[in-house]
Formats: C-alpha cells, structure tokens, sequence
C-alpha cells in the first residue's frame, strides 16, 4: 500500500498512521495487487446495470445463499430464545433483556475486535465466526444450561455479529471489484435481510407451534453449519488485507477506529449512514402502543411492522435495477435531508391507512444508502476496509438501539403520535446539518472525491459497465 512515506494524497491530505503504518484517505483506493475481480473480468459479458450481472459471479452466489441461511438462523434462534427464557422464568423483563441483548454487544465487538476483519484472510475469519456461533447455539440447546448462561451466549453472538458482516462486506469488494458490481451485491443482500427477517419472524412463529423452544434452536445450528461449508468451499482463499505489523488487536482496532472517526470524509459518511437509521427506527419501536391508540387488532399491528421494509425493498430494487451509478450519487444526498418528513404525518395522529403510507414512504427514504454504499467504499483506503465496514455495522446497530431506546423513553412522558413525528422533524434537522457537512467535504476535496461516486479507477470502470446496509447476516 502506498502512503508509508511523508508527503501528501491526491487530495492533499496528509497520511495518518495507525499500526505503525501510514495511511492515506481519499476517492482513489490503494492497495497490494490483486488478481481481478470476477466481476470485472466479465464485464464485458454481463448485462449492463441489472442485478443478474452480480449474481453471474459464482463466488457472490455462494456468498448470498450463505447470508441467507445464517440471517433466517439468527432470526429463528431469536424468537426462540426469548420465548424460551420467558417459559423458563415468566420474566417479561428477561425476555426483553434477551431481544436486546442481540444488539448491545455489537458495540463492544466492533470496536474492540474489528482489527480481525484486516488482520486474517477473510474466508477464515468468516468460517470461524459461523462455526463460534453455531457452537453457542449448540451449548443453548443443552438442557442443563442456565438462564445466565443462555444470556451469555447470546451475548457472544451478538459481539461476534458484527465481525462477521464488516469482514463480509470487505470481502464483496474482493468478489465484486470495488464498483457497482460492489454496489449491487450489497444491496441484495441488504434487500434479503429486509425480506428474511419478514419470513424468519413468521418461520420462528410456525416452528414454536410444532416443536419445543430448544428445538427450533437446534434448527439454527444446522444453519450455520451449512454456511461455514458454503462460504469455506464455495468463495477463494484471499490473504489479508494486513498484519497489523504484530501490534495487539485491540490497539488495532482502537486505532482504525480513531483513524476512520478523526478523517472528516469518513466521519461524515458513517454519520450519514447512522443518524438517519437513529430517528427512523422510533414508529418500529412504538408500533405495538400505537396500535393499541387506534384501537385495532393484530393483523393491523403486522401490516404497521410491515411497513417500512415493504417500501424499503421496492425503492431499493428500483434504485439498484434502473439508475445509473451516477443518478444513484445524485439521490443520496436529496432523499437522506427528507426521507423522515413522512413521520410529520403522525402529528395528526393518522388512522391506519395514512399511518401505512407514511411508514412505506419513510421506507422508501433508506434506499438512498445503495450509493452513499459506493461513496464509503471509495473513501475508505483498501488496508482498512475491513474494520471500517466492522465499525460500519457496529456503529448502526448501536445507533438503532439507542434510538428505540430514546423513542420508548419519550413515550413514557408524551403521546406515541407525538414522540414519532418529533423524531421526524429532529431528524430531519440533524439529517440537513449532515448534507452541509458532506456537501462541504465534496468542495473542500474537488471534483471526483467522495461525494462525486466517480473518483476511483476502479469506479470509472464500474460506471462504463453500467451504461445507464441486526446479525450475522446482516446487510
């Protein structure tokens, strides 16, 4: 990697050192070299600007099946495990702890551990995290193991989570090239993840109707395994991206984290990518009370859970199937400043029809990551891709907990209508200042930096191609 000596980027800023190496942040990715991306190579005979083009790559589809399985593994055990702790305790509060507990850790283990995403090939990293979790599946399974332990290990999953998806989206960029090959292969998954969770929530359900608690568990087990076999015989053996120069892992990962929140390109695109998330998840986490307002049965209270992946999933489709790589860019930043101005609806205190159609819009207002997806891949320098993306999914996890969290306890003090739609016009508020920020970043960089979706080679390949993001499994 370039940038172990003084001077300055193309950008004019200066390298920063993290592991006793320096650094270099701009559009323009530096890296080993490395053998040409499958996506790349075929470019010239995939279909221009579709989905069918990433999934021509063998490699991704291997990399999709497993995302699959271990996603509807986590959402099963999920259920499962709650509703295992609350028959063994009658403890509302335990059960609940046990939800949560799926996302408190990520904190911990995307912050602490993200160096293992860089510092070993990511194949390995990605066996090894499916095979940890289905051993602590296993260990759930067993009878004699108490509600402390089964706490435990939930946590442990938690905290291997967000490993497991940092190294993952890295590794796409291996598979897919750094372009909109990238771009799109992050999207299905993401689009899988919005769509399983839905079928997982149901599967969850059927399965507690027809077998025990710790059955279903056990079911889990099987999926994780199956994901080790695909990701181990299915994807290359790549090496890793660095050897973190025999520092310990923590200082590593503590390092990159202050590296990548300290550059102001990178600052601005997680913040991007983390506040919006941060006041959209405030009608999700009041929809049950909300319900309850308005008086209507659980059939409705599913259609209001629907909601927002429903409009997720279609803008999303529509934006990565027909916009170009270019118009994609231009969306970002309009639809982030407005896409929670649908929440101002519940200022009304809106019946069901009109709460659906916000929720759906409000939905639709998340596809504008698929290109704020390719800003941050073009950003970030190849070396710390892995825990970037690491502290990527850490930190929007954490965020989306925090913002439930926040939501509930202002719904203990004010009307549910009334705490969704202040999370609307506070986050579009913060989501404006955000925009400025990025906009000032595009001047202060020049054309052909972050904000312009075009800046690295590789970038400009993948637009001529063209022509025209809570687990493991998590986007």
């Amino acid at each position: 990697m370039e940038g172990h000596g003084g001077g300055r980027s193309r950008t004019g800023e200066k390298g920063k050192a993290v592991a006793g190496r320096k650094i270099r942040f701009g559009p323009k990715v530096y890296g080993r070299a490395r053998s040409l991306p499958q996506s790349v190579a075929m470019s010239k005979n995939a279909s221009p600007g579709g989905y069918r083009a990433v999934f021509a790559v063998r490699e991704f589809r291997y990399v999709f099946a497993a995302h699959l399985l271990s996603l509807l593994g986590v959402v099963v055990s999920e259920i499962a495990l709650t509703y295992l702790v609350y028959v063994l305790t009658r403890s509302p509060l335990l059960s609940a702890l046990t939800f949560a507990l799926g996302m408190l850790p990520y904190l911990i283990g995307g912050t602490l551990f993200a160096g293992v995403a860089d510092r070993y090939p990511a194949r390995r990293v990605l066996v090894v995290c499916d095979l940890l979790c289905a051993v602590c599946v296993g260990l759930m399974v067993l009878p004699g193991t108490p509600i402390a332990g089964l706490l435990a290990l939930r946590c442990v999953v938690a905290a291997v989570a967000p490993v497991f998806t940092g190294t993952r989206m890295a590794a796409l960029t291996d598979i897919l090239g750094d372009g909109d090959p990238y771009v799109l292969g992050r999207s299905l998954l993401r689009l899988v993840s919005q769509g399983a969770m839905l079928a997982g929530f149901g599967v969850g359900g059927v399965l507690l109707a027809v077998v025990p608690a710790r059955g279903a568990i056990a079911i889990t087990f099987g999926t994780f395994l199956c994901s080790a076999a695909l990701l181990r015989f299915g994807t290359r053996a790549r090496p890793a991206r660095s050897t973190g120069n025999g520092g310990a892992l923590l200082g590593d990962s503590l390092g990159a984290a202050r590296l990548l929140l300290g550059d102001r390109r990178t600052r601005a695109l997680l913040l991007l990518f983390w506040v919006p998330a941060m006041f959209a998840v405030a009608p999700e986490a009041l929809v049950a009370p909300y319900a309850d307002s308005l008086g209507v049965g659980p059939a409705a209270l599913g259609l209001l859970m629907c909601a927002i992946p429903v409009g997720h999933i279609g803008a999303e489709l529509y934006v990565g199937a027909r916009l170009s790589p270019r118009a994609r860019g231009r969306i970002v930043l309009p639809i982030a400043a407005t896409g929670l101005l649908p929440l101002l609806v519940y200022a009304a205190e809106p019946g069901l029809g009109w709460a659906l159609a916000a929720l759906a819009l409000s939905g639709v207002g998340a596809a504008y990551v698929v290109g704020l997806d390719r800003w941050f891949v073009d950003a970030v320098p190849e070396e710390l891709r892995g825990r970037a993306m690491t502290l990527l999914t850490a930190g929007l996890m954490t965020i989306q907990g925090l913002g439930m969290a926040l939501a509930g306890l202002a719904a203990e003090f004010f009307p549910v209508h009334q705490v969704v739609a202040g999370a609307g016009v506070l986050g579009t508020l913060c989501c404006l200042v955000l925009v400025r920020e990025v906009r000032q970043v595009r001047r202060t960089a020049g054309a052909g930096a972050v904000v312009s979706g075009s800046g690295a080679s590789a970038a400009g390949v993948a637009e001529g191609r063209d022509g025209a993001d809570h687990s493991v499994a998590s986007g």
